[in-house]
C-alpha cells in the first residue's frame, strides 16, 4: 500500500486493510441489489433520484471543462526523482504508450512530467499543485480546445502544496471556475473530478464526498482535505473538484493506493484553504500566515483528566510551549492552558486550530478562551506574522555533563536521566538556554516506554513542578506515589509536549 501524489507519482508505504466492494445498478427506474439474506432491496423510482443521475452531468462538464488545463513541466523534480507509476498501456512511467503519449500530453522525454490546473481568474491565473511545478524550467499549458501556451510561476506555497501560474493573453478573457462555499458541503454530496490522469486531457470522473476536514494525513503542513471516491489518478494533481453547481470546491492532490492508480480514496485541498492561498499568491506572490507563538498538542484522555477538563468537554488543544515575546506570551497565555475556542469558533483539534490561525490576517485581534487549572478564562490576542522556519529553528551549543541519577520506586522507575551536557546537547539538539534533565535510557516494558518517552527527551516538568536540574528531578520525582499518574513536560527535537505516564 502506498500514498501517491498524482502529478509526480511518488509513493511511500501505508498500511490500510483490504477493501470490500459493492455493486450499485442505476437506471431503468430500478436501483436495487440482493442483500446477504437473498432479499431484493426495494426499487427506487426516478423521482427519488437527483436529476443529474437521470439526465447525466454533461451540462456541468461543458461549463467547467474549458477551465481545466493540462500542465506539462520540463526540468522539475517530477519524472526524474519521483517517476510516475507504470501506465495503463504497459509502457514507460506516466502511462504513455510506446512511441508517444496519448492525446493532450507532450512526448514523455527526459525531465518531463505532467499534471493539471484550474483557471480561477479570467486574466489567465491558474491554480495547481506546488509539486507539479516546483523547480520547473519550462511550463506549458494545454487547453481543452488544443491551444498550447507557455506559463510563468506567480507564487508557490509548499506548506499547502499549492501554486499559481499565469499564461500571457492578448486582450482575451479566459473561462474560469467560480469558487464554491466550504460551509455548504456535506458528506454524501455528488462531485466531479476533472484533470489529465496519465496525461489524458479533459478527463472527468464522478463520485461523492466521503469525508470533510481530513487532517493529519501527512501530505502537507497545513491540511484541510476533502476525501472523495471520484476516480483520481496520476496526472490529476492540480485538477478541479467541483460540485453540482459547477463551482470549485477543491484541488485534487493525493491518493491512497496500493497500485499507483485510483482505489476510491482521493484527497482534494478544500476551498477553505485553496481560495485564501490563491488570493495571497496573486496579490503578493507569497503567503503571510497568522501566528500565535505557541506549540500545541492533542489532548489524550489521561492528559484531559490531569488538566481538569470536564468529562463532557469536546475538543480543545493543550499548549506545551509559549514562545518568548510572541503574541500569546504578550496576551498572557501560559504553558498548560487548554485552548477551547478561537474567536467565536470552538477548537476541534490541533489541525483545526493551526489552519484557522494561519488564515487569520496579521494584526487582527482574537478572543482566546482557555481552561486554566480547571477554570475558564478569556484572553485577547493580536495575531503576529509567522516567522520563517530558519528563525524558529533553535541552536544547539555545548554544556557540561554531571553524573546520572538513581532509579525511583514509582511510574518513573523505568527512566534513567542525566544532566544536560555538551554531548547530549549535540546528539539530541538541545538548545543552549534549556533547563531540565535528559532521558538517557528507557527500560523495556516499563510504564514510561508505554507512554512513549524516548532517549533524548528533555524533561522540564514533573506533574506541573518545574525541573531545572538533577536535584529538582530527584526532589519532585521521589514524592510521587507508587500508583500515581504522572504528567511529564518533555522537549523532543525542539518541540515541547505533555506526556501522561499511567501506572500499570
Amino acid at each position: 500500500m502506498h500514498k501517491s501524489r498524482m502529478g509526480l507519482g511518488w509513493a511511500r508505504p501505508l498500511g490500510i486493510a483490504p477493501w470490500g466492494f459493492m455493486l450499485l445498478l442505476l437506471g431503468g427506474g430500478f436501483v436495487g441489489g440482493f442483500g446477504g439474506n437473498g432479499l431484493l432491496f426495494p426499487a427506487v423510482s426516478h423521482a427519488a433520484l437527483p436529476s443529474a443521475f437521470v439526465e447525466g452531468f454533461s451540462e456541468i462538464v461543458e461549463k467547467v471543462a474549458p477551465a481545466v488545463v493540462n500542465v506539462a513541466v520540463t526540468g522539475g523534480g517530477g519524472s526524474s526523482s519521483r517517476p510516475l507509476p507504470p501506465g495503463p498501456f504497459g509502457g514507460p512511467p506516466g502511462g504513455a504508450p510506446p512511441g508517444g503519449g496519448p492525446p493532450g500530453r507532450p512526448p514523455g522525454g527526459p525531465g518531463m512530467s505532467a499534471g493539471s490546473g484550474v483557471v480561477i481568474d479570467a486574466r489567465g491565473y491558474i491554480l495547481t499543485n506546488n509539486h507539479v511545478v516546483e523547480e520547473a524550467s519550462n511550463i506549458n499549458v494545454t487547453f481543452s480546445d488544443g491551444r498550447e501556451i507557455s506559463a510563468t510561476v506567480v507564487g508557490m506555497d509548499p506548506k499547502t502544496d499549492l501554486a499559481v501560474i499565469k499564461v500571457k493573453l492578448e486582450d482575451e478573457q479566459l473561462p474560469f471556475i467560480p469558487w464554491g462555499t466550504y460551509d455548504t458541503l456535506r458528506v454524501g454530496d455528488v462531485v466531479l473530478a476533472l484533470g489529465s490522469p496519465f496525461g489524458l486531457k479533459s478527463s472527468v470522473s464522478f463520485g461523492i464526498i466521503s469525508a470533510l476536514g481530513r487532517g493529519s494525513v501527512g501530505i502537507t503542513e497545513y491540511e484541510d482535505f476533502i476525501q472523495t471516491d471520484a476516480a483520481i489518478n496520476p496526472g490529476n494533481s492540480g485538477g478541479a473538484l467541483v460540485n453540482m453547481k459547477g463551482e470549485l470546491i477543491g484541488i485534487n492532490t493525493a491518493i491512497f493506493s496500493r497500485t499507483g492508480g485510483s482505489e476510491g480514496v482521493g484527497f482534494a485541498i478544500a476551498v477553505s484553504i485553496a481560495k485564501d492561498i490563491a488570493n495571497d499568491l496573486i496579490e503578493s506572490g507569497k503567503v503571510v500566515r497568522g501566528w500565535m507563538g505557541v506549540a500545541i498538542q492533542e489532548l489524550t484522555p489521561a492528559l484531559a483528566q490531569s488538566f481538569q477538563l470536564p468529562e463532557d468537554q469536546q475538543g480543545g488543544v493543550l499548549i506545551s510551549e509559549v514562545h518568548q515575546d510572541g503574541p500569546s506570551a504578550k496576551a498572557g497565555l501560559k504553558r498548560g492552558d487548554v485552548i477551547l475556542a478561537y474567536g467565536n469558533e470552538v477548537v476541534k483539534d490541533v489541525n483545526h486550530l493551526r489552519n484557522i490561525v494561519a488564515r487569520t490576517k496579521v494584526g487582527k485581534q482574537k478572543d482566546i478562551k482557555v481552561l486554566r487549572e480547571g477554570k475558564e478564562t478569556t484572553l485577547t490576542l493580536m495575531l503576529g506574522e509567522r516567522p520563517s522556519d530558519q528563525v524558529l529553528a533553535k541552536a544547539t551549543p555545548p554544556g557540561e555533563k554531571p553524573p546520572s541519577i538513581a532509579k525511583l520506586d514509582n511510574v518513573l522507575s523505568g527512566l534513567t536521566v542525566e544532566a544536560i551536557s555538551a554531548e547530549n546537547r549535540n546528539q539530541f539538539g538541545i538548545p543552549e538556554d534549556s533547563k531540565g534533565v535528559v532521558v538517557s535510557k528507557v527500560e523495556s516494558g516499563s510504564a514510561v516506554e508505554a507512554a512513549g518517552i524516548q532517549p533524548g527527551d528533555l524533561i522540564q516538568e514533573v506533574s506541573r513542578s518545574v525541573v531545572k536540574n538533577l536535584d529538582d528531578y530527584q526532589r519532585v520525582a521521589s514524592k510521587i506515589a507508587k500508583e500515581e499518574l504522572v504528567v511529564l513536560l518533555v522537549s523532543r527535537r525542539g518541540n515541547n509536549l505533555f506526556v501522561a505516564v499511567n501506572p500499570k
